[in-house]
């Protein structure tokens, strides 16, 4: 199987992060080796799929937390795995617990701070970006946790790009006009800068801030997309955990 890193993220040994492709364990059209539950494919495939790129990350299904992912911009903190509920973000200081982003186009943000010890996962399509989970998020960090914007390092895993993110007048007139490009009747919505250019206001180093390249519809035998592919897409996990402190 194949599995993508952050290179930002690797440079913190106590770090296990990964992100899941298509490819892994045989699977075949149209989902490949998916992640989720919620698309028409079967049961008992997804779950040994979980299992198998758990175990490639060194972490077992019990220690994993997941969410179903509503658009919102509710946060919750995680203190142990399995299923928590309808939440878009997830926080733990726990060590060896994943955090899991189910993401086929939409942006997956995964941060760490590396003074405070405590981690995050963010989905953060763009009703999240509007309503500004990953503000949020970073607030509580600070607020809650005393962590230091400075500490924080953050990945903006494979996600669509901005000219293949079509979008209607009612969903970019909801962002500043520099994020977008007016095509024909629509317009051309880059999320990614969004929320990096949040992290940067909020005060994150611009050296600890690493957004992706590969775009998920793009890369068509690697990644998912729902826009590219629609019902029948499969769904990529990004997990970010912790290690057992020593």
């Amino acid at each position: 199987m194949l599995v993508l890193k952050s290179s930002l993220l690797n440079h913190y040994q106590e770090i296990i992060f990964g992100f899941s492709t298509k490819i892994g364990l045989r699977r075949s059209h149209p989902y490949f080796f998916n992640m989720s539950l919620s698309v028409q494919d079967s049961r008992e495939k997804v779950l040994e799929n979980r299992r198998y790129f758990f175990k490639r990350l060194g972490l077992s299904e019990s220690n994993i937390a997941m969410q179903k992912q509503v658009h919102g911009d509710t946060i919750i903190f995680i203190g142990e795995g399995g299923n928590c509920g309808e939440s878009d973000a997830m926080i733990t200081d726990k060590p060896n617990l994943g955090l899991a982003i189910s993401s086929a186009d939409c942006p997956a943000i995964f941060l760490f701070d590396n003074k405070k010890k405590i981690i995050a996962a963010v989905h953060s399509g763009w009703r999240g970006t509007e309503n500004k989970i990953l503000l949020k998020v970073l607030t509580k960090l600070v607020q809650d946790f005393n962590s230091n914007p400075n500490n924080i390092a953050a990945y903006i895993a494979p996600s669509i790009s901005q000219k293949h993110y079509e979008v209607g007048e009612e969903v970019v007139s909801l962002f500043d006009e520099k994020y977008s490009i007016k095509k024909n009747l629509k317009y051309l919505l880059d999320l990614q800068s969004v929320n990096r250019d949040i992290m940067l206001k909020f005060g994150l180093l611009k050296k600890n801030i690493q957004v992706s390249s590969l775009c998920s519809y793009e890369m068509k035998d690697l990644l998912h997309s729902y826009r590219r592919d629609g019902i029948v897409s499969g769904r990529a996990f990004g997990v970010i955990a912790m290690k057992n402190k020593s």
